[in-house]
């Protein structure tokens, strides 16, 4: 039968979740392994706690997340919904993806700025080689071609 007649026919129904909680951890969630510390689920430089986390401290849990919103997880244990994982940094607001990448380019640039600061400081310290002779610029060298040493076919081979 195809697909599209059994479709329509008969009064066949796809299978639905129980509740819309359970339709949007199917379709919303991205599901990710992690372990259970003592402080809590580490994920993406965020912490989230909850105290039913510590009854399975140091085993691996499932969390589920909204892309969007990573501020809130929800924990599952063998295939069972655990708890709900909060920030405490976070609580009462949403912390995005792109927050958080935000934050992290923001980071670097601040470290790439004093490292670079750091680099100026050094080079007034070395001794000044502008004034000194300069080395000698390499000649240009013309590209050798060197044979393979990998033959793949007897044809190859000199």
């Amino acid at each position: 039968m195809a697909p599209l007649k059994a479709w329509r026919g008969q009064g066949w129904l796809p299978r639905m979740p129980d509740s819309l909680e359970a339709l949007d951890l199917l379709l919303v969630m991205v599901a990710q392994s992690r372990m259970v510390r003592r402080d809590g689920v580490h994920f993406q430089g965020l912490r989230s706690i909850d105290p039913t986390l510590a009854t399975s401290l140091g085993e691996a849990v499932t969390m589920r997340y909204d892309p969007r919103d990573s501020a809130e997880m929800r924990v599952f244990h063998r295939h069972r919904f655990l708890c709900r994982a909060m920030n405490p940094e976070h609580a009462g607001r949403t912390v995005s993806r792109k927050d958080i990448q935000t934050a992290r380019a923001r980071h670097r640039r601040a470290l790439r700025t004093a490292i670079n600061a750091r680099l100026a400081n050094v080079a007034d310290f070395l001794p000044d080689q502008a004034h000194s002779n300069p080395p000698p610029k390499p000649a240009a060298a013309t590209p050798r071609r060197t044979a393979s040493k990998l033959s793949t076919y007897l044809e190859d081979k000199p």
